[in-house]
């Protein structure tokens, strides 16, 4: 296994619309494995494929508390097929967009199809924290970010930011 390097605002990448996976084998399992070393590495509780430059539709999520037992999971062309009408919100973060949090409005439930690492059609019900994980980490198969969620001038000042700081240690400066 080994950590991958992630994919940081403002790479283009990350708008990009992710494939579906159309074969599930040993080398997408080797992918998993280090998509999941990655995703503790960071340390964090989800991370989709194209935040490590893999532009398919997968992401893997761990939302077991720290000092528990882990929980990962692995979802492969990831579907909601329902949603509650009932909203929670949840102060975010992202490992692509590091150090920045900020609360969305999310679908307080829902429900998910997807393939799990072996190819097995899977169904599951999500709420709290794992709702919101799943949700945020599909977002990024769509090209989408968090911060499409807050204004457009609180967005405007996160994506000036990081593309400074890309700048910068593209220059050497950081």
């Amino acid at each position: 296994m080994a950590v991958m390097d992630i994919v940081t605002l403002p790479d283009p990448i990350l708008r990009e619309q992710s494939a579906p996976v159309e074969r599930v084998d040993d080398d997408l399992r080797r992918l998993v494995e280090n998509m999941f070393e990655t995703m503790y590495d960071a340390p964090g509780i989800g991370l989709a494929g194209i935040q490590v430059g893999v532009r398919r539709r997968l992401f893997t999520l761990d939302c077991a508390k720290e000092e528990g037992e882990k929980s990962p999971i692995c979802m492969i062309n990831p579907e909601i097929i329902w949603s509650s009408d009932e909203i929670s919100t949840y102060e975010e973060g992202c490992l692509s967009i590091p150090e920045y949090y900020a609360e969305v409005d999310r679908p307080a439930e829902i429900k998910i199809k997807f393939l799990d690492q072996f190819g097995k059609d899977q169904e599951l019900m999500c709420d709290g924290l794992l709702a919101t994980c799943a949700q945020h980490e599909l977002d990024h198969l769509n090209g989408a970010l968090f911060i499409d969620y807050i204004s457009k001038l609180r967005r405007d000042r996160v994506i000036k930011k990081f593309t400074k700081l890309a700048k910068q240690k593209d220059k050497g400066v950081l």
